[in-house]
């Protein structure tokens, strides 16, 4: 069994984490069912996914900086597949989770919306209502989100491997 002595995360490298988390599975099931839902009450739940996403995004790239910037703990000892396996969905996750809200941002753009983030002001729109991309741009939004979603599931069931299975202090590192 791997100890860690209390080694984890900066406090500041958790809390993104943790924030992040929470917008996720916020903003997540808001946008998953816009299509779903009367048209009269669709704007609210833009508003909401877009601004919430928006946010993600500049959580996410203030948690890069975090993360390049302070020391990580120790990894436990595990099989070099297992941890390439872990290295790569952690990863995986940082660049989905910034590429998401910016190809959800340039989505509303292309279908001809400004982001009005928060209700505190318009975000400038890059690319202009352009419905050739609109559906493309849309489609791959939605693929993201689901992969994005198995990225999640991996990530649980690996902290769950660790504290189950393995009963390591892994989990602690974030906790």
């Amino acid at each position: 069994m791997n100890t860690q002595n209390g080694a984890g995360y900066h406090p500041v490298a958790r809390a993104f984490h943790w924030i992040v988390a929470v917008l996720v599975f916020a903003a997540w099931p808001l946008g998953a069912v816009i299509s779903f839902i009367a048209k009269d009450a669709q704007t609210a739940f833009y508003f909401w996914h877009e601004s919430l996403g928006f946010l993600v995004l500049w959580l996410m790239l203030a948690r890069l900086c975090v993360r390049f910037l302070t020391q990580t703990p120790p990894k436990p000892e595990m099989p070099a597949w297992l941890a390439g396996v872990a290295h790569i969905n952690q990863w995986a996750l940082y660049l989905a989770l910034i590429a998401q809200p910016v190809i959800g941002f340039l989505t509303t753009n292309a279908h001809g919306f400004p982001l009005d983030w928060f209700g505190l002001f318009t975000v400038w729109s890059p690319i202009g209502k352009s419905p050739a991309i609109a559906d493309t741009l849309s489609a791959v939004h939605y693929w993201l989100g689901l992969a994005i979603l198995l990225l999640i599931a991996l990530h649980i069931a690996g902290a769950l491997y660790h504290r189950v299975i393995r009963r390591d202090d892994t989990l602690s590192r974030m906790t």
